[in-house]
């Protein structure tokens, strides 16, 4: 079985349109979406309406909790006072653009999914088991993922949120995280997914496409969005 699993849209329609290309080309069984296709970029409803016309099965993330709901917070873990105010501007942003029927779409998406897969009992979430806006970075100690996972009964999670891909085993239990189609934070600024293979053991592959960022980021100013915005798309580094 094949699956192809992104995450973390933010927006970014040409990297998702390019990402959807590459997906038709892997002879999947299956794509998900792991949530979060909001905020940040400069075409909310366009992302939305893509997998809602796809059908892509998709998962909520908190940003899509937060405009969803109008909510006063997205749920991000912001570090300082600018990161703080460039949030808000984009959650307002958003709230404001976003259509009441892409919004309705937004609340209604279920908050994990449980699947088997030749065998593989899977869960797919957006942070974490236990909060749609708990951060699983790769380097987390074993000890506390354990208490984590161990009550799940699961050998393969899938998250992401972080907008880092990696792929750990800890005590036989897998753990993928997507990455991020239009916000990557892990110095490579094209979208990435992951390529699921799985048989009698689970192949994972990290897929990078490159996309238009120089059209994406004039889209984001032309939007009245903050420049960092269109900046970070370029460094993929960046905590926004």
């Amino acid at each position: 079985m094949r699956v192809a699993i992104f995450s973390d849209i933010h927006s970014n329609l040409y990297a998702l349109e390019e990402v959807l290309k590459s997906i038709s080309k892997d002879n999947v069984d299956l794509a998900l979406c792991g949530g979060d296709l909001v905020g940040y970029g400069a075409f909310p409803n366009e992302v939305v309406e893509i997998l809602r016309d796809q059908k892509i099965s998709t998962i909520m993330g908190n940003y899509d909790d937060g405009v969803g709901f109008n909510r006063d917070d997205c749920g991000c873990a912001y570090r300082s006072r600018k990161e703080i105010e460039l949030g808000e501007i984009s959650l307002e942003w958003t709230k404001v653009n976003v259509t009441d029927e892409n919004k309705s779409f937004l609340r209604n998406l279920l908050g994990n999914t449980h699947y088997t897969w030749n065998g593989f009992r899977v869960l797919h979430v957006h942070g974490s088991p236990r909060r749609i806006n708990e951060y699983l970075y790769e380097n987390r100690p074993e000890k506390n993922l354990l208490r984590i996972l161990e009550p799940l009964n699961i050998d393969l999670l899938i998250c992401g949120h972080t907008h880092l891909p990696y792929h750990r085993i800890v005590q036989g239990i897998h753990i993928v995280n997507t990455g991020s189609v239009g916000k990557p934070k892990d110095s490579d600024p094209r979208a990435c997914y992951v390529l699921l293979e799985i048989e009698k053991s689970l192949r994972v592959r990290f897929k990078r496409v490159p996309y238009d960022i120089d059209r994406t980021a004039q889209a984001i100013k032309r939007a009245g969005l903050p420049p960092e915005f269109a900046d970070d798309l370029y460094s993929a580094t960046f905590t926004h």
